[in-house]
């Protein structure tokens, strides 16, 4: 039988432990899979690319876990009251192949972005931040709020975003953590200002300049989510000339993140060089870090770990026969050689 989570079990879930506990364990998680980045099977993820969006597969195994996730991203969904990003997963047993998990990945996956946000903002922000300019208010951005509030302390929020909607409904939502202080700004550049770290989590899918370079100070850490397929960036090219580039996993990186603007032999580092001590993230004091985050899928192995290991302990989802179970694993037809028999039986 198969493990099976839907988005009402993950919301029973996350209420549960509570979502920045949730937020703090999987990034524990995460950190665990990034240490044994060499026990994993890698590749740069499958997408299919439309003129509205794109739908992708991201696949990652080791020796006993095989996972892959079904998600899209399509900016214009929320014209027809869908979201943009919407995802589905699964695990399965390396030994046999058999599916041990079918999980809901919307939900899991805002909270394992925050979780891999934060996680890397431990390493190349400075220790001293406190603050944080969140460009983009969209459906990821109370995830990475939380996430920065629970991992690094930050107290002080600026927000901004085209859509003053957007913004008002974060507010709204963050209203529940008083321990938050947040502000919305009336431009990027006022956000930015004096801020120890940037989130840009914008959802256009174009080459766009959130950021510019005159906005940037010294000692910055920029996280840049929004960056997630090809001919989609939100920095200034410049920006990322100059800063301390950190990716997750760089063949995907070059087709899909900030380093796209770049040469194809322009120094960068992966993340899980500095998580295991092999580089440092940040350098000094007055560099600039940019964690160019595109989101790989060694991180949601680790979350759907989570989720299958958080279910268990919780009693939460359901047992489903996704694959059949036979006397003989050698006789498939029995089992419509039974629906037929009973058939029968009943008309007799």
């Amino acid at each position: 039988m198969t493990r099976y989570i839907d988005v009402t079990d993950l919301s029973r879930l996350v209420a549960r432990k509570g979502l920045s506990t949730c937020i703090s364990e999987m990034a524990e998680y995460i950190r665990e899979d990034y240490l044994r980045w060499q026990d994993f099977e890698k590749c740069a993820r499958l997408a299919n690319h439309s003129p509205d969006g794109v739908i992708e597969l991201m696949p990652v195994s080791d020796a006993n876990l095989y996972a892959f996730k079904y998600v899209n991203g399509h900016p214009k969904n929320t014209h027809r009251g869908m979201l943009t990003v919407m995802a589905f997963g699964a695990l399965g047993d390396v030994d046999t192949g058999a599916p041990v998990l079918l999980s809901e990945m919307t939900l899991t996956t805002a909270i394992r972005t925050a979780a891999t946000s934060a996680l890397a903002a431990r390493y190349l922000a400075r220790k001293d931040s406190r603050s944080m300019a969140l460009i983009g208010n969209g459906s990821q951005s109370e995830f990475q709020a939380l996430a920065f509030h629970a991992l690094l302390g930050i107290e002080d929020i600026r927000l901004y975003d085209l859509d003053p909607a957007a913004s008002a409904k974060l507010v709204a939502n963050l209203s529940a953590f008083p321990a938050i202080k947040v502000t919305v700004a009336g431009s990027v550049a006022e956000a930015v200002r004096g801020a120890d770290i940037v989130t840009t989590v914008t959802a256009d899918k174009a080459y766009a300049t959130i950021l510019t370079p005159e906005m940037i100070e010294p000692g910055m850490h920029l996280n840049a989510v929004g960056g997630d397929c090809p001919g989609k960036t939100e920095l200034h090219r410049e920006i990322v000339e100059r800063a301390r580039v950190i990716v997750e996993y760089e063949p995907q990186s070059r087709i899909e993140g900030e380093i796209q603007q770049m040469p194809a032999d322009s120094p960068t580092t992966e993340f899980w060089q500095v998580i295991n001590g092999q580089v440092a993230g940040r350098e000094n004091a007055a560099q600039v870090t940019l964690f160019d985050s595109v989101g790989f899928a060694l991180e949601d192995y680790s979350a759907l770990r989570y989720v299958l290991d958080v279910a268990k302990a919780l009693d939460i989802g359901s047992e489903i026969a996704l694959v059949p179970e036979l006397k003989d694993p050698k006789d498939l037809f029995a089992l419509l050689r039974a629906p037929v028999e009973n058939l029968q039986k009943k008309r007799a």
